[in-house]
């Protein structure tokens, strides 16, 4: 069983950009290490945990304090609690930072996954982008509602140009450093 403390490691950023990649690949490293893990992805808590709620600031702000009150909970008894979720704004984030903090049994560790609109649009697996534009998705981050990047991450990782296998090398090396994970 490999040795690491529980903690949160939260992935922000647009539609698109890549967070349940890497989310994903340090899932499947942080397994093959033995290290107990978890994975709160966007998609998958709205499906079950949030079913019913809409896209209102008030709904998303629901959404992601309960992705933030699981991942918390699990911090807390040693796993690594690990969330992939668009979380728009700031306020929020900020707020699950305080609580994890003040309860002074995890950390959290704020990933933006950053990168350009243009090359999001480019991407568009999804093809949620092309909707939004032509304005058949009301109230899409980066379109037509607010997405507020991070103001002091722990870590940027540019996925316009990086590999998947560099942004979770510079990961892994950052939860090194700070003594969340060992080798």
């Amino acid at each position: 069983m490999g040795t690491h403390q529980g903690f949160i490691l939260w992935f922000t950023g647009l539609s698109g950009a890549g967070k349940s990649t890497l989310a994903n690949a340090l899932l499947a490293e942080f397994r093959i290490r033995g290290y107990k893990v978890e994975l709160l992805d966007g998609d998958e808590v709205r499906t079950h945990l949030s079913k019913g709620l809409g896209f209102s600031k008030e709904d998303r702000d629901t959404n992601i304090r309960r992705i933030g009150w699981v991942a918390r909970v699990l911090a807390r008894n040693g796993v690594i609690a690990i969330t992939a979720a668009i979380s728009p704004y700031r306020e929020i984030r900020e707020e699950i930072r305080r609580l994890t903090e003040e309860e002074g049994r995890a950390s959290f560790v704020e990933v933006y996954v950053e990168a350009p609109l243009e090359v999001l649009i480019e991407r568009d697996v999804k093809g949620l982008y092309k909707k939004a534009l032509a304005g058949e998705i009301a109230n899409f981050t980066g379109i037509s509602d607010p997405y507020e990047p991070p103001e002091h991450p722990e870590v940027v990782v540019h996925t316009a140009e990086e590999s998947v296998e560099q942004s979770v090398e510079r990961l892994l090396a950052y939860l090194t450093e700070r003594g969340l994970i060992c080798e």
